[in-house]
């Protein structure tokens, strides 16, 4: 029997991005939750043990930006797989939590997909 694909959490405000993104992980065998903010990205993540994977922009409306929401996650549950995506070419690595995959847009579905079995192995 195959292991269990990890569930993920897509945080995108771009629709279109956030569907695309969402229909290829679905396509493989992934559960997969989507928000268009990282407020909705929490309610989600309290209310979903099953969550192994976070995938969020950067840039987006609400209260936090991406990278403050994967600090907020990754200290909730440490062992958590964080990717991170941004149009920003020139993103501080250092402003991103430790054990993290940055992965630029524009980014294929393969390269995402990579990056989910590479954190959840």
């Amino acid at each position: 029997m195959a292991p269990q694909k990890p569930a993920v959490l897509i945080v995108e405000d771009e629709p279109l991005i956030r569907f695309s993104t969402l229909d290829a992980l679905e396509d493989v065998g992934h559960l997969v939750f989507e928000a268009g903010n990282a407020d909705e990205a929490m309610v989600l993540f309290r209310n979903h043990d099953e969550i192994g994977v976070l995938f969020t922009d950067v840039d987006m409306p609400g209260s936090i930006d991406g990278i403050q929401l994967a600090r907020r996650i990754r200290a909730i549950r440490p062992s958590m797989a964080i990717i991170i995506t941004s149009g920003v070419v020139n993103l501080d690595p250092a402003l991103l939590p430790a054990n993290t995959i940055f992965l630029p847009k524009p980014y294929q579905h393969d390269a995402l997909l990579t990056a989910i079995y590479e954190l959840a192995a």
